[in-house]
């Protein structure tokens, strides 16, 4: 990938890290379904505004609009409902390491994808490193009087990250459509299907706290809006297995913030689940191998 890639995804991992710790701040306050339904009404109508300052055409095919709304749904509503609700059981830092499974679970999907990218050698590697690293991060919550509420809390956000693995796959057949159009109408699908839901299920939110308001636009605005718009510009160039790569950046912002500004504490076990993860995900990309396998002139 060329160097602007790199320092793009790099922006978006660090983005995403500092989400968990928004999150942290939402659930405070927040049920799980408002932190997601209000993110994603905060971006929808950021996303608007770019979309009107860059003059774009509205798509007038119906079936698009159905289309990207339901991938809004599942790309967007769910897994950003699903990380909360987890985060109610686990810290944000282990959130944020489960969040690092995405890529290697992306290469499971992709190589059963219908055109996707075929795993090899390095790849069928990381994937056993990924889920080596998962086991590592679980093995704590087999044991002690909490045992049962943290493996709740591993489950529900594994689920989201599978629904990230299969969107990035699905997102890859819409680059005929525009980036701005494509993550405006994704975000406003995902807003229209999750706050009627959120008022149904939570009722009205009460959101008294200054932090928690700033947390929301935060969220609403950088980690989303702002990068979804960076990330369908960036997929059609890298593919989805490269994209997804940026979440070795995020765990270690997560767990530098849930650390410094939460008082969460890290097991040593949960950093070495987080190390074998890393291991998974280089072999993925292949270089370290590469490196290893040439030989000398």
């Amino acid at each position: 990938m060329a160097a602007r890639d790199w320092a793009l995804l790099a922006f978006v991992g660090a983005i995403w890290g500092c989400s968990f710790l928004f999150n942290a701040v939402l659930i405070r306050e927040l049920g799980p379904i408002w932190v997601a339904a209000g993110r994603v009404t905060i971006a929808a109508l950021a996303s608007w505004v770019v979309f009107a300052v860059l003059k774009k055409p509205v798509p007038r095919d119906p079936k698009l609009w159905l289309q990207l709304g339901l991938l809004g749904v599942f790309s967007y509503a769910l897994p950003f409902t699903l990380f909360p609700l987890g985060q109610s059981h686990i810290p944000s830092g282990l959130t944020a390491i489960i969040n690092a499974l995405t890529p290697i679970l992306t290469v499971i999907v992709s190589h059963f994808w219908p055109g996707g990218e075929k795993a090899k050698f390095n790849k069928a590697l990381g994937v056993v490193a990924g889920f080596t690293g998962a086991a590592l991060l679980a093995s704590p919550a087999l044991t002690g009087a909490q045992g049962a509420d943290q493996l709740l809390g591993i489950m529900i956000c594994l689920m989201a990250t599978i629904l990230y693995a299969v969107t990035l796959n699905v997102a890859r057949s819409f680059r005929h459509v525009d980036p701005t159009t494509l993550a405006t109408i994704a975000i406003t699908g995902a807003a229209i299907a999750s706050v009627p839901v959120a008022f149904l299920v939570e009722g009205v939110p009460h959101a008294t706290r200054i932090e928690t308001w700033a947390a929301w636009l935060a969220l609403g605005l950088f980690s989303t809006a702002l990068t979804f718009q960076i990330m369908y510009r960036l997929l059609p160039r890298i593919g989805a297995t490269n994209f997804a790569s940026n979440t070795f950046i995020s765990p270690v912002v997560a767990i530098i913030l849930g650390v410094s500004l939460l008082g969460e504490t890290i097991l040593p076990v949960h950093v070495a689940g987080m190390a074998v993860i890393f291991l998974g995900l280089l072999l993925i990309d292949g270089r370290i191998l590469r490196r290893w396998q040439k030989k000398p002139a």
